[in-house]
């Protein structure tokens, strides 16, 4: 296993999980330069469990279904990885938001919602460097 380097430590990045083409474009409108948003569909995109460590915030698109699991999203992170980066989730019927919260995801958010309140997270995620 490589070590991550202080830099890499420092960087300020965070995981967006969906497919959806319209809310990526939505979050890279609301990211700051200093930051950078990692769209993936597959944790496995990440890398090793270490490197997913080296983002600040995971945001989780409950709508993704045909792309990938939500659930499985954070029952690897939590479970099998024992990561506990925040998991903010966003979209989804009440059902899934129920099922995640037992799979302790952090927050819930409407789409929308999620846009407007990405820059409170990342002045609170805006640690180093």
């Amino acid at each position: 296993m490589s070590q991550p380097t202080i830099a890499a430590r420092l960087e300020r990045k965070y995981i967006a999980m969906t497919a959806d083409e319209e809310t990526k474009r939505r979050l890279d409108a609301v990211t700051p330069e200093t930051w950078t948003c990692v769209a993936v569909a597959d944790l496995e995109q990440l890398g090793e469990w270490h490197e997913i460590l080296l983002h600040r915030f995971l945001l989780l698109d409950l709508d993704e279904f045909e792309a990938f699991d939500p659930l499985d999203v954070i029952r690897i992170l939590r479970q099998q990885y024992q990561i506990n980066i925040p998991v903010f989730c966003f979209g989804g019927e009440e059902d899934i938001r129920d099922e995640m919260r037992l799979a302790r995801a952090d927050r819930f958010f409407d789409k929308d919602e999620m846009i407007e309140r990405l820059p409170e997270f990342f002045r609170q995620y805006d640690w180093g460097g």
